[in-house]
């Protein structure tokens, strides 16, 4: 693949001010794009963009709470007119609910996690779908909680994960006449939440490391990171609707 894929179009990645939407937008201005980095807390995604300007990027900070409807139009809107553009568009913000069973999991934090993920993943794409008209392209985050044949402990986070594949899915039929190709990638990755669920839980943390084929969690900047810019290249343009699992093989995907 050529050494800046992306040269010349424009990214929004949301969540991007940590963890793996940080390693994303990372990538993705690595391979020549200008990048919108959206996220609650600004000063996070300020870090980020500082980064991206000293290896010789383009970037802007926006704060964005993907749960606010208006932020969600005013970040598309601010993107375009920051960055000249709206080409590739990375839905990866995500609030989790707690790893706890069916019968006790909050209908509060079920609420913010649809919120936060279909609903957001839904509001997002509509808003940006008049710029990626002619060739634009969805990359969304999905979960390999969801494709577990056991997402014990994990059933609202996995439902919302889910839900998004199929908005995924059901995007690359109605855009394919639009030229906009839509994807789910499914990542494994070091992030802050990990870090957390290893202190919370490192029985289970150790559990699912043992369950890797390779042995090892994602960078989400090199690991992570250049699938996203291969999807978002012209060199996937004949893949549209699929998932693709970033896990060093733990998860199996029919």
């Amino acid at each position: 693949m050529e050494a800046q894929p992306l040269a010349g179009r424009v990214a929004l990645v949301t969540g991007g001010g940590q963890g793996v939407g940080r390693g994303i937008a990372l990538a993705i201005a690595g391979a020549g794009a200008a990048v919108a980095v959206a996220g609650r807390t600004v000063s996070k995604c300020e870090a980020v963009v500082a980064e991206i300007e000293a290896a010789g990027g383009r970037a802007v900070a926006l704060r964005c709470d993907v749960t606010d409807a208006h932020d969600v139009v005013a970040t598309v809107e601010a993107t375009v007119d920051s960055l000249g553009a709206l080409n590739i568009l990375v839905n990866n913000a995500q609030q989790v609910p707690a790893a706890v069973p069916l019968l006790e999991v909050a209908e509060e934090e079920v609420q913010a996690a649809w919120e936060s993920g279909p609903l957001a993943t839904l509001r997002f794409m509509r808003a940006a779908h008049p710029h990626l008209k002619g060739g634009g392209v969805v990359i969304n985050l999905g979960s390999r909680s969801g494709v577990k044949p056991d997402p014990v402990n994990c059933a609202a986070y996995a439902a919302v994960k889910e839900a998004i594949r199929s908005l995924t899915r059901s995007a690359a039929w109605e855009w394919a006449d639009d030229e906009v190709r839509t994807y789910v990638v499914l990542p494994l990755a070091n992030s802050p939440a990990l870090d957390d669920y290893e202190q919370v839980n490192p029985e289970a943390f150790a559990r699912v490391l043992d369950s890797i084929p390779q042995r090892r969690f994602g960078d989400p900047e090199t690991d992570i990171g250049p699938v996203v810019v291969f999807l978002a290249s012209d060199a996937a343009h004949y893949l549209t609707g699929i998932t693709i699992p970033i896990d060093g093989g733990s998860a199996h995907v029919g």
